[in-house]
């Protein structure tokens, strides 16, 4: 009987039209949320979770007030799948709905799939200039690289997560320990003339640039400039205490144990089988205007391991798709310099939109051809 019961409320019309209700109304939410959070902190916290918490004014207690996406989603699944098992027994006259339910089911894991697995980044070229790497526009890692050996670097990256936990971090590749003494998602640098006081660094660029905590920023257009304060603990001592900060340009030497390494606090990078060089780059505008009219590169792409070497042109609506990534033309430098900017896109779930939205529509037709044969026989006979 228990059973039953939760049957028939998982397959209720009722939970169907709550489900949208809630799903209508997190998209309210969540769009007014966008001013102040920002598109990516309110999408992570109204549409990429369980649930929604509301933080107590003055307190740190949080309260669960709303459903997240991922529990609505998951929800308005479930509804769908028991509902159409007691209401649908497959038969011809039903074919056409059992393909616009599995189209709808199908939307819902690919969008899954998308939230869970796509990863977004960018690559910015020269002319001339050859990278086998992407770079993440949101999220940062702390590179620790060892140069000691002549034809290849050996790097150790630690996720900007690890960082903001404030414990001490050790990796097997690392004849030292890093103590992590402060972490600010975002930061303001000044010069140690015009702030006066100790340095919190010992070693490094640390020693002439002071930075300061900054609040977080939620603004589309610019980015959040992480900073922290490590000290590296060896066996035989501490080798000092330094600021590692996006605000640096260049990454920071020191040696240990006959050994050279190279430090930077940079964009998490997403290392490729492949390379790519900028051969050219165009950037067309009208005529007597500054409007641009069409930019595009040409690329030459070279993977070792397959011997493949080629030539691939990319430009606005032309984008290359390879090794299960796309490439986008996304834009260029403004500065001046013949640069182009690629957005690297890795979306494993890319087709299931198209997939349903085809099963979707064949359903209907079919159901509407169904319907329509079914009437003019009985109108035939009658």
């Amino acid at each position: 009987m228990f059973l039953r019961r939760l049957f028939d409320f998982w397959s209720s019309l009722r939970l169907t039209v709550v489900c949208l209700a809630l799903a209508a109304g997190l998209v309210f939410v969540g769009t007014l949320a966008q001013v102040d959070a920002g598109v990516y902190a309110a999408q992570a916290k109204y549409f990429r979770s369980f649930l929604v918490f509301w933080t107590l004014p003055g307190t740190s207690l949080s309260l669960p007030v709303l459903p997240g996406g991922y529990l609505v989603g998951a929800a308005l699944l479930l509804n769908l799948a028991c509902a159409h098992a007691k209401r649908f027994g497959f038969t011809k006259r039903k074919l056409g709905l059992w393909l616009i339910h599995a189209g709808l089911i199908l939307l819902l894991l690919g969008q899954l799939a998308t939230d869970l697995f796509r990863v977004e980044s960018s690559m910015r070229l020269t002319e001339g200039e050859t990278k086998s790497y992407s770079e993440d526009e949101q999220k940062n890692e702390l590179a620790i690289v060892d140069t000691t050996r002549r034809h290849y670097d050996e790097v150790v990256a630690i996720s900007e997560s690890r960082l903001a936990e404030g414990k001490d971090l050790r990796h097997p590749r690392l004849p030292f320990t890093v103590r992590v003494h402060r972490y600010w998602p975002n930061s303001v640098s000044v010069t140690a003339q015009t702030e006066p006081g100790v340095p919190l660094a010992t070693q490094g660029a640390g020693q002439r640039v002071q930075f300061q905590e900054a609040p977080p920023t939620s603004s589309t257009d610019r980015r959040n400039v992480p900073t922290a304060y490590i000290e590296l603990l060896a066996p035989t001592g501490s080798l000092g205490t330094w600021a590692v900060s996006a605000w640096l340009d260049a990454p920071q030497a020191f040696t240990h144990a006959n050994r050279t390494y190279q430090m930077a606090l940079r964009p998490a990078r997403y290392y490729k089988p492949f390379s790519l060089q900028l051969i050219a780059f165009s950037h067309d505008k009208y005529t007597g205007t500054e409007i641009p009219r069409n930019f595009s590169s040409r690329l030459r792409l070279r993977r070792p391991d397959t011997g493949e070497d080629r030539e691939v042109r990319v430009y606005m609506n032309n984008p290359l798709r390879y090794a299960g990534e796309t490439f986008y033309q996304a834009g260029y430098d403004e500065r001046g310099a013949r640069a182009t900017i690629l957005q690297v896109v890795r979306n494993p779930g890319w087709l299931t939109p198209y997939v349903s939205c085809t099963l979707v529509g064949v359903g209907l037709v079919v159901q509407f051809l169904t319907h329509l044969v079914g009437f003019l026989k009985e109108r035939r006979e009658a």
